[in-house]
């Protein structure tokens, strides 16, 4: 019996045909959302934008399309998808671009490149200064902690994200400290007549505040090196200064004298006289806490201090200071300095 001819079914065919169907289709949505989430975007402007703590990613992408920044808050969920790396969109403020597209917001708030203030704190701050200026920050966040030791953080200009609580920032800066006299500390000078870190930290906060001139810090620190070596009182005027702001806030600011009207004044003879436990005219020695927050220039130059023999220094007119080895040197650097400030006496009462 002859067999009839098989037939040739077109099913294989078909489904070869569904199937690159529906992937031409799925190549074309993909380059459809890809192309829509790098178009630039609505916003003719930079624009600060808040994530908070605990925003979904619908929230974000309807807060984003509410403030103008995006088109289509669904487009923005899918490019979460697709370029977040199944990351979560971080907390934080950021400064999106104008034009930036839905991708680069996406990548932006993925990776947490969210935008940060400065907070500057100078070197020789008081931690009295140091506490204001945390607790009138408008970036920080919180209660406030409790005030530190004098001369624990490192003064430096310190870059936070908006809402970082004020005992974190406190707790980065006492960091920042710690590491940075560990590291100097063991680098120190040999022989050197401090002989714990806490004198250390000490003489570093003075050497800080006598001089605002950083090529003159070893200078400085080699002359109190050697009065302790000595051994002979240091007889340093921030020290007085310090002494009398502890006993009478209403003389001081920020660590400086002030009249009556908070204009900035000079030491005063009865001041010079107290004996406040700091001033180092009236005690042997350093005195018994750092007397600001030296910075790590300051830690460094009281670690290695200069090779010199000047004992005594006194200001120069310019910012800086003449160093002597002997009274008699110093004595003449003295009546040049005053004859400097009788100059500038004389100039200011002749163009009253």
């Amino acid at each position: 019996m002859a067999r009839a001819p098989a037939r040739r079914g077109g099913g294989g065919s078909f489904l070869f045909w569904l199937l690159a169907l529906a992937g031409a289709a799925a190549i074309f949505v993909f380059f459809f959302f890809s192309s829509a989430m790098s178009r630039p975007g609505p916003s003719a402007e930079d624009h600060a934008f808040m994530v908070e703590r605990g925003d979904s990613g619908a929230e974000i992408a309807s807060n984003l399309q509410e403030q103008g920044l995006i088109t289509d808050g669904f487009l923005f969920r899918i490019a979460n998808r697709l370029y977040g790396g199944g990351n979560a969109l971080q907390a934080g403020e950021y400064q999106i671009p104008a034009r930036a597209s839905v991708r680069e917001i996406v990548e932006m708030m993925t990776s947490g490149d969210a935008l940060l203030h400065s907070i500057t704190f100078p070197e020789g701050i008081t931690i009295a200064a140091v506490m204001r200026i945390i607790e009138e920050s408008g970036v920080l966040t919180g209660e406030m902690p409790e005030t530190p030791p004098e001369g624990s953080i490192l003064p430096d200009t310190y870059h936070v994200q908006r809402d970082m609580s004020r005992a974190a920032l406190l707790q980065i800066m006492r960091s920042a400290h710690d590491d940075a006299v560990a590291e100097i500390w063991a680098n120190r000078a040999p022989n050197l007549p401090i002989t714990t870190v806490e004198d250390f930290v000490t003489l570093a906060s003075i050497v800080e505040r006598e001089t605002g001139i950083a090529a003159e810090r070893p200078m400085v620190a080699g002359a109190f090196i050697n009065r302790l070596r000595i051994p002979m009182r240091l007889e340093t005027d921030p020290t007085i200064i310090y002494g009398v702001c502890l006993r009478f806030p209403n003389r001081c600011r920020d660590g400086r004298l002030v009249d009556a009207q908070g204009n900035r004044r000079t030491i005063r003879q009865s001041e010079i006289d107290l004996d406040t436990g700091y001033n180092t005219y009236r005690i042997d020695g350093l005195p018994p806490t750092p007397i600001a927050n030296p910075g790590r220039a300051a830690l460094e130059a009281t670690a290695n201090p200069a090779t010199t023999n000047a004992i005594f220094f006194v200001a120069d007119g310019t910012g800086g200071h003449l160093f002597a080895a002997t009274l008699a040197e110093h004595q003449a650097n003295v009546r040049r300095w005053r004859e400097i400030e009788a100059e500038r006496l004389a100039q200011q009462r002749q163009g009253r």
